[in-house]
């Protein structure tokens, strides 16, 4: 059976009740999926490139730190 269609014009319904929807997912699988991203060269990935995402202060300071040591090696 078919969905009934909507013709949509502006903000969804959906959207406006619920603007802040956050997931967890844990580190070691989003890393294996943007790494196969990486590696496939999936466009998507540069379309969400200005995501904003948030993230745990103790992860925050293992890549601030991760990235000064990169840089000075």
């Amino acid at each position: 059976m078919r969905k009934n269609m909507r013709l949509f014009i502006g903000e969804d319904e959906r959207d406006s009740k619920c603007s802040h929807q956050e997931v967890t997912i844990d580190l070691k699988e989003m890393i294996a999926i943007l790494r196969d991203a990486v590696v496939s060269n999936r466009s998507w990935l540069n379309d969400l490139a200005d995501e904003r995402v948030k993230i745990s202060t103790d992860l925050y300071e293992v890549l601030v730190t991760y990235s000064q040591l990169r840089k000075s090696a």
